[in-house]
């Protein structure tokens, strides 16, 4: 054997066992993971529970305590939970503060206003942390509005006088009592109509491309007027639904558009004003097409430089499709970096007479649940409170909200789906992890979180019209729970 056989041989030698070693530390490291058993037995837990047809309202219905868990049979329904097998960070529920839902809530006796403030942002109530807000006007306020004079391309009329009538207090009254994990972000419906292909606000029409970067401009003087109000701004989406043409507010954008209007203008153009700790969320529209608009930003690295993520709606069911969970899955699949965000849902066509429709509160229940266990990071509800008709609202795009004012009575009706929300938003915490869960029947649907103070939270919602016992188990502990039909709960331990 010559000198260079013996090199590439010993070469080899060394290869093969640096792979094995690395291997065999990631086998190791697995290995503390899988073979650490977590004891409960003896240990309680708490089930908080809302259910049709009952009084119970996120109520404490049971304290049970663990066991040893035993080989679940076939004929056994449950869920499962692996603590030891976390997933992404949760940033936090929340729902959209707009013109409309700070106009009915000047409206409201004091007391009332206090007590809308606190069941949504308070421990006591279920505790939002998320806002969402609308850039100008959208379908949700009595009028359309921009914060300049029309043709004003140097911007020099900016103002946002209009937001200081009603929504700016309401804001100001809710973040006031969220603590340090406020995330405040806001959306354009469209630019004003002198920037656009239509020369319309309302149904679509396009940002016309010497418009772009006064466009960009536009945002960044939209956060400093909010920073300047004392709101903090988390960060924006570039575009509320960009593929749907409406008889409101709207605004078309390609992906290849939106790509280039972040890469060239508004990326750049935040940094360029200090704002590069701002995050932008593209698409903010419906799941079926969402692949394709993260595929075109994403894959682009100038592009993808400054998106934190991506935000999507739910609204593609409008059309009798699927919701589509799996796209959300391929995205976090293939683009790990990035962030998926629920940016906006309700349920459409609102008729008084079915505030307390449970199959609303469900919607909710089924979407929450699958995008999170998708890998969604935070969830935002739309308008936060409507009047007895829905709005108001400038088109008659009428929607049920989780809570509604009878503006004639000065009363507060709180939905299901308020409660169907809070079992996820007043127990899980924000910088929570996502933890490993599944359910042996599709009967159940199931996710849970881990809170930083290691207290893990299992939400289960039960659709079906019969009651469910069913097996709780965590790694080598179980307990029984009864579930009611048509009922959510969530379980603390």
């Amino acid at each position: 054997m010559n000198f260079k056989n013996i090199f590439i041989t010993l070469f080899t030698v060394v290869l093969v066992f640096s792979c094995k070693k690395a291997s065999s530390d990631l086998a190791a490291d697995d290995s503390k993971q899988t073979t650490k058993v977590i004891n409960y037995i003896g240990k309680s837990l708490k089930v908080y529970t809302t259910a049709e047809g009952t009084d119970l309202k996120i109520s404490l219905t049971n304290k049970e305590n663990f066991k040893a868990a035993t080989q679940p049979l076939e004929t056994e329904i449950a869920v499962f939970v692996n603590p030891r097998k976390t997933f992404q960070k949760f940033l936090g529920i929340g729902g959209a503060i707009t013109d409309a839902s700070a106009e009915v809530f000047a409206k409201l006796s004091e007391d009332k206003q206090e007590e809308l403030l606190n069941a949504y942002y308070s421990e006591d109530g279920i505790d939002y942390n998320i806002i969402r807000t609308s850039i100008h006007s959208c379908d949700f306020s009595s009028k359309s509005h921009t914060y300049i004079e029309e043709g004003d391309t140097s911007l020099t009329t900016f103002s946002i006088e209009e937001d200081k009538k009603f929504r700016i207090p309401m804001i100001k009254k809710a973040t006031n009592l969220i603590k340090d994990d406020l995330v405040f972000y806001a959306s354009p419906w469209s630019p004003p109509a002198f920037m656009k292909t239509n020369k319309n606000m309302l149904q679509g029409g396009k940002l016309l491309p010497e418009y772009y970067q006064t466009w960009a401009d536009y945002f960044v003087k939209f956060i400093e007027a909010y920073e300047a109000e004392g709101i903090p701004v988390w960060g924006v989406t570039i575009q509320n639904e960009p593929m749907a043409k409406q008889r409101w507010e709207s605004c078309i954008y390609s992906a290849e558009e939106e790509r280039d209007f972040l890469k060239n203008n508004l990326g750049p153009t935040f940094e360029k004003a200090g704002f590069a700790d701002k995050n932008i969320v593209v698409w903010d529209h419906n799941r079926d097409l969402i692949s394709h608009r993260a595929n075109t930003i994403f894959e682009d690295p100038e592009a993808a430089k400054y998106a934190w993520g991506i935000g999507f709606h739910w609204y593609e069911t409008w059309t009798g499709g699927d919701p589509k969970y799996d796209n959300l899955k391929n995205i976090k699949a293939s683009f790990p970096t990035k962030n998926l965000l629920f940016t906006e849902g309700c349920q459409e066509k609102f008729s008084e007479a079915h505030y307390f429709r449970w199959s609303n509160a469900e919607r909710y229940g089924n979407s929450m649940i699958n995008d999170f266990n998708s890998g969604t990071v935070g969830w935002t509800d739309w308008n936060i409170l409507l009047d007895e008709t829905g709005g108001p609202n400038h088109v008659q795009n009428l929607c049920f909200a989780p809570i509604h004012a009878d503006t004639r009575t000065n009363e507060l009706i709180y939905t299901p789906s308020y409660y169907y929300i809070g079992h996820f938003s007043k127990f899980i915490k924000p910088n929570a992890r996502r933890v490993s869960t599944t359910t042996s029947r599709t009967t159940l649907e199931s996710t849970s979180f881990i809170n930083e103070s290691g207290e893990i939270i299992t939400v289960v919602m039960n659709r079906t019209d019969n009651p469910i016992l069913y097996k709780l188990i965590v790694d080598a502990n179980e307990v029984s729970i009864n579930i009611p039909a048509h009922a959510m709960q969530s379980i603390i331990y």
